[in-house]
Order: C-alpha cells, then sequence, then structure tokens
C-alpha cells in the first residue's frame, strides 16, 4: 500500500549582491570597518564617515551644504582637496566623479549602505590609482527594508529608504532619497550684505539592484541616478549635478576547494553647471563671473580578480582599468551686460593596471603584500576660447599627450599578542594621477580666480605605520602612528592679488587672488590616529578619538613661498567624544561632541580659520518593534564654526544651530 512521505525539504536560496569578501591580509593595515548601526544616525554618508580619526572632508561642511566641486574626501588630514585623495568604491565600483575625482554624496540613499570598510594609507594592492590616502569601500544592502521621513529647521525635509524583495532566485534592491532644504547663510552679522544667500538644496536619487544565482557565482546589476540643485551663498551663484551610473558584477566566493573570481564592468556619466559671480567691496551687490553651464563627462573602467584562499595562504591576482573624457563648457568675461567670451576645456585620462596581493599566517603571525604597476595617459587637451560676438578663436591651446608608468607596493606585519592585543606595522606607496578638472577647468569662487594645469604630474605617497590594538568583551582600543610623504603633491598656489590683470586669467577684482594648480615639491606629514570605545554596565556606551597631524609642505622650486607652511585646510589636531545611554527600553539618547583645532584657507597660511567645537545631539522612542520617532539636533549650542575666509577677511560659517524629528522604520 502507498505511504504517503512528507514533502522533501527545499533549503532556501539566499541571494546576495557579487562581491568577494574583504581580503584577509587587510588586517595587516589601518582598517576600520562601520557596521549599519554606526551610520544610521548620520543624514548623509559623508557626515557618518567623517566621525572616523583620519576622515578628512575638504572642509568643516558636509554634502548638505558643500559645493559639488568642494565635496572631495580624503584619509588623514595630510593635504584635504576638492577632488579628494582617496578612491571611494560601492562594491567595487568607483563612485568618484570621472571630471573632478570628488563624490556626489546625494546619489546615495544612506539606508541603501549597509557598511564601509576604511582602509587608512596609500591603497597599493587591489585598488589602483586614486588611493593616494587610502580607499572607502562600501556595501550595498542586501536584505530588510529601512525607511526614514524628517522634517525640521531652515525648510529642511527629507525622505529616504530602501528594501530588498525576493522574487524566486531573483532579489531586487532598490532605494531612493530626496533632500530639500531653505538653508542657511554662510555670512553673518555685520560682514553680511544684500549679496549673501542662503545654500539651499533640492536633492534626489533613486537606484535598483538586481542579484541572481549563476551556477556556483552570483550576478548583480545595478543602475541609479541622481539630480541636485544648490545655492552657493551668494545672488547668481548656483551649482547643479546630474548623473547616472551602471554596473555588473559576477562573482564566486572562493572556497577551500576552489578558486574564487570576480569580473565588474561599470559605466559613469556626469553633468556639472556652476555659475559664479564677482562681489562688490560691500557685498551689497553681484556682478555675473562666468558661467559653466556644462561639464558632461563619462568614467567607465572594467577590473577582473581571482583569489585563492586556503587555511594558511590567501592570494589574489588581478587587472584593472579607468578611462574619463570630458569637458567644461562656459560663458565668461561679463562686460556691458553681457558674456563676452566662450570656453571648451577638457581631455581624456586612463590609467590601466596589473596586480599581486598575498597573505600568510603562521601561528601568531600575518603577512601581507602586494605589487602593482600602473600606465597613466592624459590625451587629447585642448582648451579654445572664443569671442562671443563673431566666434573669432582667441586661444586655442592643444598641450600634448602625456604618459608615465608608476609602480607601487604595500608590505604589513601583524602580531596576535593574545588576550585580544595586537601589534602591526606596514609600510605602502601610492599614486593619483591629476583630474580631468585639475588639468583643464579654471574656476572662480567670489573674487578668487584659480587656473588649471595641463602640465600637472601625478602625485605619490610614501608611508610607514605602526599600530597597537586592545579588544575586549566590554572595550576597545586602537592606536596608529605613521610617517608620509607626498611628492608632487597638487595645490593651488597663489600667484598674485587683485586688482590686476593677469596673462589667461584675465581681470582678477579687488579682494581677490589669482591661483594656479602646480606641483608643489612635497608635502611631510607625521601623525597619530587613536580611538576607544567602552561599554559602562549595560546601559551606557562612551567613545573618543583622536587625531593629530602635523604636515608641512616644501615648495620646491616651483612654489618656495609655501616652504614651511602647512597644507590648506588641514588642521593639526581634531578630537571627537560621544556616548549612546539607554535610558530605557524605549528611550535612547545620543551626543557627540567634535573639536577642532585652527586650519588655513589657503596656501600662504594668510586666511586662518579658527578652532571650532560642535555638539550633535540626538533622542530616539521606539514607538513599536521596527518604529522609531527621533529628535536631533547639529550644532546644538550654535557655534559659529568657520569654513572660508576671503582675502578681505570676510568669514564663511558653517550650518548653525539645526533642528529635525523624524520616523524611522526598519524590519527585516
Amino acid at each position: 500500500m502507498p505511504v504517503d512521505l512528507p514533502p522533501a525539504a527545499v533549503a532556501p536560496v539566499v541571494v546576495s549582491a557579487a562581491r568577494l569578501p574583504p581580503l584577509r591580509g587587510e588586517a595587516a593595515f589601518s582598517v576600520v570597518r562601520l557596521d549599519e548601526a554606526e551610520l544610521a544616525g548620520a543624514v548623509r554618508i559623508d557626515e557618518a564617515l567623517s566621525r572616523t580619526p583620519g576622515v578628512s572632508l575638504f572642509r568643516r561642511t558636509s554634502s548638505l551644504s558643500a559645493n559639488p566641486t568642494t565635496q572631495g574626501i580624503s584619509l588623514r588630514a595630510i593635504a584635504p582637496s576638492g577632488a579628494g585623495r582617496t578612491l571611494v568604491l560601492l562594491d567595487g565600483a568607483p563612485l568618484n566623479d570621472p571630471f573632478g575625482g570628488w563624490v556626489i554624496w546625494s546619489q546615495l540613499a544612506p539606508e541603501g549602505v549597509a557598511g564601509a570598510d576604511i582602509v587608512r594609507g596609500a591603497g597599493a594592492g587591489p585598488y589602483g590609482a586614486g588611493a593616494l590616502t587610502g580607499v572607502i569601500s562600501l556595501r550595498e544592502r542586501d536584505a530588510g527594508t529601512v525607511a526614514d521621513l524628517s522634517t525640521g529647521t531652515f525648510g529642511t525635509a527629507r525622505a529616504s529608504g530602501a528594501g530588498a524583495v525576493q522574487i524566486g532566485q531573483v532579489r531586487l534592491m532598490a532605494s531612493g532619497a530626496y533632500d530639500r532644504g531653505d538653508g542657511y547663510t554662510p555670512v553673518r552679522g555685520r560682514a553680511r550684505g544684500a549679496a549673501d544667500t542662503p545654500v539651499d538644496l533640492d536633492a534626489r536619487s533613486a537606484a535598483l539592484r538586481l542579484d541572481a544565482p549563476v551556477g556556483e557565482a552570483e550576478l548583480s546589476v545595478r543602475l541609479g541616478g541622481y539630480s541636485e540643485d544648490r545655492g552657493a551663498g551668494l545672488n547668481g551663484a548656483r551649482a547643479k549635478a546630474t548623473g547616472s551610473a551602471l554596473s555588473a558584477t559576477l562573482a564566486r566566493t572562493p572556497s577551500e576547494t576552489g578558486w574564487g573570481w570576480r569580473l565588474q564592468a561599470w559605466r559613469r556619466d556626469s553633468d556639472l553647471a556652476n555659475s559664479a559671480v564677482a562681489v562688490a567691496a560691500n557685498r551689497a551687490t553681484t556682478t555675473p563671473a562666468n558661467d559653466q553651464y556644462e561639464t558632461p563627462a563619462t568614467g567607465q573602467g572594467v577590473n577582473a580578480a581571482l583569489r585563492w584562499s586556503g587555511p594558511r595562504f590567501e592570494g589574489e591576482f588581478g587587472l584593472d582599468a579607468r578611462f574619463a573624457d570630458g569637458e567644461v563648457r562656459e560663458r565668461f568675461r561679463y562686460m556691458a551686460g553681457a558674456f563676452t567670451r566662450d570656453r571648451r576645456a577638457g581631455g581624456e585620462t586612463s590609467v590601466a593596471g596589473a596586480y599581486a596581493e598575498g597573505a600568510v599566517t603562521q601561528d601568531q603571525w600575518l603577512l601581507a603584500g602586494g605589487l602593482r604597476l600602473d600606465r597613466w595617459t592624459s590625451s587629447n587637451g585642448l582648451r579654445i576660447e572664443r569671442d562671443a560676438a563673431n566666434g573669432a578663436v582667441l586661444l586655442d591651446d592643444r598641450p600634448a599627450d602625456r604618459d608615465g608608468q608608476v609602480a607601487t607596493a604595500r608590505l604589513g606585519a601583524r602580531r596576535d599578542l593574545g588576550q585580544g592585543g595586537a601589534l602591526r606595522l606596514a609600510a605602502y606607496s601610492g599614486f593619483r594621477p591629476p583630474t580631468l578638472n585639475e588639468l583643464h577647468r579654471p574656476f572662480r569662487v567670489g573674487n578668487d580666480i584659480t587656473e588649471a594645469n595641463s602640465a600637472l604630474r601625478p602625485e605619490r605617497l610614501l608611508g610607514l605605520e605602526t599600530g597597537v590594538s586592545a579588544r575586549g568583551q566590554d572595550y576597545l582600543l586602537e592606536a596608529t602612528a605613521f610617517w608620509n610623504r607626498i611628492e608632487d603633491p597638487i595645490a593651488n598656489v597663489t600667484l598674485g592679488a587683485g586688482p590686476a590683470v593677469f596673462p589667461r586669467a584675465g581681470f582678477v577684482p579687488a579682494g581677490g587672488v589669482l591661483r594656479e594648480r602646480r606641483n608643489t615639491g612635497e608635502i611631510t606629514a607625521i601623525g597619530l590616529e587613536a580611538h576607544a570605545t567602552r561599554k559602562l554596565g549595560a546601559a551606557l556606551d562612551v567613545r573618543a578619538a583622536l587625531s593629530v597631524t602635523d604636515a608641512r609642505v616644501d615648495g620646491g622650486a616651483a612654489a618656495p613661498q609655501l616652504t614651511g607652511k602647512r597644507p590648506a585646510q588641514a588642521p593639526i589636531w581634531s578630537a571627537t567624544t560621544g556616548m549612546q545611554w539607554r535610558v530605557s527600553s524605549r528611550l535612547d539618547l545620543d551626543v557627540d561632541l567634535t573639536w577642532e583645532g585652527k586650519r588655513f584657507d589657503d596656501d600662504l597660511n594668510s586666511r586662518v580659520l579658527g578652532a571650532s567645537l560642535r555638539i550633535d545631539a540626538r533622542a530616539d522612542w521606539r514607538l513599536a518593534r521596527g518604529v522609531t520617532a527621533y529628535l536631533a539636533a547639529d550644532n546644538l549650542l550654535d557655534e559659529e564654526i568657520e569654513v572660508s575666509r576671503t582675502a578681505n577677511g570676510v568669514a564663511g560659517y558653517a550650518n548653525p544651530r539645526m533642528a529635525r524629528i523624524g520616523l524611522r522604520l526598519a524590519f527585516d
């Protein structure tokens, strides 16, 4: 007689993004791993990252109010720049803009990011060009649903979220964000004039990712787009940035008996419109100075990796290539109520390389190293200026194509001391070729003009560091001491002050200066980074971090006036401390205090930005499972935090006290 058998149990198919796990050898270097909880409290991703010791935004403002061209991010306060000296990746695909190297943070919904690995120090090995001071590798969400809705002072409103759904063997992950605000006016007090306006913002983004198994591998295809429109703080000055990105990744995780591998191709398109004005001495009026109405650019690339992982040894071999082309199109030289000149300037760049990376463990030791060889090119450069009235060519500059090869490497060792303690030592080198923006795009901020330089050489970095860590059940302590030297750093070098007429740049008005991007000898930095966390009972967590970086410039023959100076926007001291207090089963309080020493707004160290103190606070009240209401305040004490200073002493400030109330939903 037939017997009914229970249905066979079918194991659920677990699908995630196509990615390789972190290299085992990363533990020999200065790596900070942030999980979703550590990123969750921030409105912008760069705000969350900047809480890590050594992560340096170009200015003291986040992307909530910063112009797109100043949204560069660097690791360690060696020499922050608008272009950024750090490679930022999302599951292996670069997020850096193909024209300028900066990162438009509006392209990411923070709720769509599940974690970040921050590797401080030059990124030789599998990272390639651009990782001069390190790499920030972001991981996109694989599961769950998170949404955030908030409104607040200065007309701010925000809606952002991400969620994943499984359909058979396919997983779809979608994310999106909308941010708007009336903004604050950076210039305050008696210095403010009728020309000073708020830095308002309207930003939106959306992304969709498909994950599916392909045999023993995983396939991920991601499509994303963004746009932002923001005020620049002066009447008639605005910036608009738009872009899209497409990537396809096929990866297989290595096993004890088989190789792992990754194949990835990506493309990124961006555009930037940026208008600038000249400011009257009394700041009552502005006059159009230039109108960069288009900056179309395209970046694309491929990378491949082959990895073998055994009980004691792990190795990876790979190839990668990146290509970028773009140009700025602008109107300038405003006279008699109209622009009288047109300009096109741009070109193409590429970098391609091969690398080998390996790590071996023996008892309490971990040894890791990597070697890269890259070839870079700068080609098809042009700068054409025409008379707007009759189209006559006034300047036709086509610099010669250039190329070169760069070898970089890294070597690290880590010793397990037992009971959660470890000691490590590392040496590394890296390089960053100049961006299309630095090579070809002149720009203006207020009355200050900065010229491009098509003859720029790649920056190179050499570094040594040693670190110690101790980890227990309720505490963590890590400290790293480092020495870094950047050779041929690219800096905006002051050449003269207005009112005066200069070759190529034209007229510089009173209160302004002329600068040019130049390779300036070298920058040497010695520093210390440390952070600690401690659980004080079941309800209270405290944290503290310190970054000390003494960076000095040797301008060499190109810029002797900079010798002995500190790089612009590079403070020596910064420190943070904070706590999270679980007051009850429903209420959490979170407070962060950030202090920073003085920094300089210019290469000559003549524009001093005073020390700053900032307190941010947040209270979360759990309404139900997965539903939380919150109240947050940024710059709680309403401190005046200087972020810029003009040649005639007018200071710009970061945001005043800003409060917001919101609702956060989070479900598995």
